[in-house]
């Protein structure tokens, strides 16, 4: 009888292999290793470096109470409850340290051993909160390749996935290819190996966040003002936001440590539940798209500033794995290589934005009855968008209406706050955060992903499925992730609405404002 390795030339790579992976309190590294226990059985282990809490200040604690507790381990509790037992008894080792400080800040004795340990290593730790204060986003996202990319060395050169993000192409437009990212707006020097200089900009930086703190007469402003930095910077030098600046430097980052190395970038795009594994819809927390969904079902948004004719690009989080898996295998086959993978729909099935809108909205008003922690009363009113003109028109002139309104109701003894109110800050807050992501002016291409899928088998490309042809929208957006997000990320109303997580907490504090 053949075994899976046998069958796949993926689990024969990663047969033996000890994997470290970072980030696994996080959604996409949850549905990583969940999948790689399901169907890479002959994995060797698997080392989970996480981060101590205040509740929880062990990784062995946080792994069972964030990452085993998950509902995404339900499947293999359910129907392989043995062989489940079995990985955890002889193949998770947790260990806790912290990806931004030197060796993890382990004893030098830890970090060497640690390394000894180590075949392959993927980092899906990141700050994916888009308006971080950018001394955070900068650890978190940049500097922290200088101690993985050390780990990778002191391994014995071992292969790095960095998981990166689509958006790393900043203000650029057009059709953007799985290749090293060029600047949109401010030249920073191109090092013959391919990769950007960005010493002196990391400097600059520092240098700014360091005056920013020494000037600081409040500290409860400190975080806001470090925010305002982040966000100045990175659109200074083209990007939206400091989440997508700070994980291009790190993409950086790691091509320069790893010049003669092996390290795959991938890259998704807007990451949202799965399609099918290892239960289609399954989500946790208030992803980007979301927020604004969670607004409009609470009556908090009608209208929003976007290009509805324009292509938004959506990937299930299971595709996303997948793409991570076989990166990896082909890393540990063929190594000394630097390559970009773009894990994306837009370019083999896109779908525009105005059809999305259209799904989501039908669905809603026919079956709302269906999503109970989602819609407390059916949709009574469309979900319109704007152009971001007629949007700061319309935004400026309710501001001052609001405002009026707001201090004549504080003349009068009554609550500053009201409905009309509430639902402009809601509009206001979520533009602020969200409105780059549905303005696209770009189509991500995944050409290489594709070609690597081609180059598996049968048996791989089924299993580690990355083809973005497979989604029927209509059926995945309609149906599949309004039931996952009523069922994995909502609670009921009784105790609020936003699952809270330690990834998604910028964008649940904006769910947050919109269903208050």
């Amino acid at each position: 009888m053949k075994t899976r390795s046998d069958r796949s030339s993926v689990c024969s790579q990663l047969a033996g292999k000890r994997i470290l992976i970072t980030g696994t309190t996080g959604f996409l590294a949850k549905v990583l290793l969940e999948k790689l226990i399901r169907d890479v059985p002959d994995a060797g282990k698997f080392i989970l470096l996480i981060r101590g809490n205040k509740k929880y200040p062990t990784a062995a604690e946080r792994f069972e109470r964030e990452i085993l507790g998950s509902s995404i381990f339900e499947h293999l509790r359910r129907e392989y409850p043995d062989y489940l037992a079995s990985v955890l008894a002889e193949k998770i080792a947790c260990v806790t340290g912290e990806v931004t400080e030197p060796s993890f800040g382990l004893a030098p004795a830890e970090f060497a051993r640690l390394a000894g340990q180590v075949d392959i290593v993927v980092n899906a730790a990141a700050s994916v909160n888009f308006r971080e204060e950018l001394d955070q986003a900068l650890s978190i996202n940049a500097l922290s390749l200088l101690n993985l990319t050390e780990l990778v060395k002191r391994a014995g050169d071992v292969p790095l996935i960095q998981v990166s993000t689509c958006y790393v192409n900043g203000y650029n437009s057009g059709d953007m290819y799985e290749q090293m990212v060029t600047p949109a707006k401010r030249g920073i020097p191109r090092h013959p190996g391919g990769y950007f200089e960005v010493d002196t900009l990391i400097t600059e930086l520092q240098q700014k966040i360091a005056e920013v703190k020494r000037n600081n007469a409040d500290p409860a402003k400190l975080p806001a003002e470090l925010t305002d930095l982040g966000i100045r910077e990175a659109n200074h030098y083209g990007w939206n936001d400091t989440y997508t600046f700070t994980k291009w430097i790190g993409e950086q980052i790691a091509a320069r440590e790893l010049l003669d190395g092996t390290l795959t970038i991938v890259r998704p795009s807007i990451i949202e539940s799965t399609l099918r594994e290892p239960a289609p819809g399954w989500i946790e927390g208030v992803k980007v798209g979301d927020a604004v969904i969670l607004a409009y079902a609470r009556g908090k948004t009608r209208f929003f500033p976007a290009k509805p004719d324009e292509i938004i690009d959506v990937i299930p989080a299971d595709l996303v794995a997948n793409s991570i898996i076989l990166s990896m295998a082909e890393a540990l086959a063929d190594r000394g290589q630097r390559r970009v993978y773009q894990c994306c729909s837009g370019s083999s099935n896109p779908i525009i934005l105005g059809d999305m809108i259209d799904i989501l909205q039908t669905e809603a008003k026919q079956n709302w009855q269906s999503y109970e922690k989602l819609f407390y009363r059916q949709p009574k009113h469309d979900f319109r968008t704007v152009s971001r003109g007629t949007f700061l028109a319309a935004m400026g002139v309710a501001k001052l209406a609001l405002g009026l309104a707001a201090r004549a109701r504080r003349l009068l003894g009554m609550s500053e706050s009201f409905p009309l109110l509430e639902s402009f800050n809601t509009t206001h807050n979520l533009a602020v955060v969200f409105s780059f992501y549905t303005s696209p002016s770009y189509t991500f291409q995944n050409g290489n992903l594709l070609s690597l899928a081609e180059r598996m088998g049968d048996y791989d490309r089924r299993v580690f499925s990355v083809d973005p042809k497979q989604i029927n929208w209509k059926q995945y957006l309609g149906q599949i992730h309004l039931a996952g997000l009523n069922r994995y990320a909502l609670k009921d109303r009784r105790r609020g609405v936003a699952a809270l997580n330690a990834d998604t907490q910028a964008r649940a504090k904006v769910a947050e404002a919109a269903v208050r």
